[in-house]
């Protein structure tokens, strides 16, 4: 199989990925493609040496990627840690909240929603709540 790129007999893709990697790699240097591309007549040497460093250069900016990409992961992965555990946590208070409140309190808190208007942040004439670990224990007695 002849290929324009080289007088050695080699496959079309692997020619292809030379001609990219050089076109490739002389964009980032800011530099003609003609001035870069081979000549026919280099030695093997020469051609294998290039291909090494292209392939060296493509293979440093990969693991310069992968390592940027795994931080970011691990940080995300923390951060949807912690944003579970908080709305873990917010839905067992709103839960008892939601036991704890009179039928009055309920009514006039979602008429607030409703209005639009702010919830108020103290309850009116209400004994403020007892700590959620007595109000657990209380909960999981007997009722009648």
């Amino acid at each position: 199989m002849n290929s324009p790129c080289y007088s050695v007999a080699m496959d079309l893709g692997v020619c292809q990925l030379r001609n990219f990697s050089i076109s490739f790699l002389s964009s980032l240097l800011g530099t003609e493609t003609s001035s870069v591309k081979l000549d026919n007549s280099s030695s093997g040497a020469s051609v294998v040496a290039i291909d090494n460093k292209i392939e060296q250069a493509m293979d440093l900016v990969k693991s310069h990627l992968m390592y940027a990409v795994r931080e970011e992961v691990e940080v995300l992965k923390e951060q949807i840690k912690e944003l579970i555990e908080r709305n873990s946590q917010l839905e067992q208070e709103n839960n008892l909240l939601k036991n704890l409140a009179s039928p009055e309190q309920l009514a006039q808190f979602q008429a607030q929603v409703q209005s639009g208007s702010p919830p108020l942040s103290s309850t009116q004439g209400a004994q403020p709540p007892a700590p959620p670990a007595q109000l657990a224990a209380q909960n999981s007695g007997p009722s009648a």
